[in-house]
């Protein structure tokens, strides 16, 4: 079985991991109602989808 010579100190395993870093959600924008949607999801505010309407949505005043 490989073993590593010497035990890899912390700093040095540390410094290979610098880059492995959580990046921001991205945002766009909804073409329809101007709500931030993310990508290649159906707007939860309208219901759109590529400018199609895809899901209905019921507003809270009619419950």
């Amino acid at each position: 079985m490989a073993v590593p010579f010497r035990k890899v100190s912390n700093t040095r395993g540390r410094k290979r991991r610098t880059h492995y870093k959580i990046s921001e959600n991205v945002v766009a924008t909804c073409p329809k109602c101007g709500e931030a949607v993310r990508p290649h999801r159906v707007c939860p505010k309208c219901g759109t989808y590529k400018g199609k309407t895809v899901v209905e949505i019921k507003d809270k005043e009619e419950k």
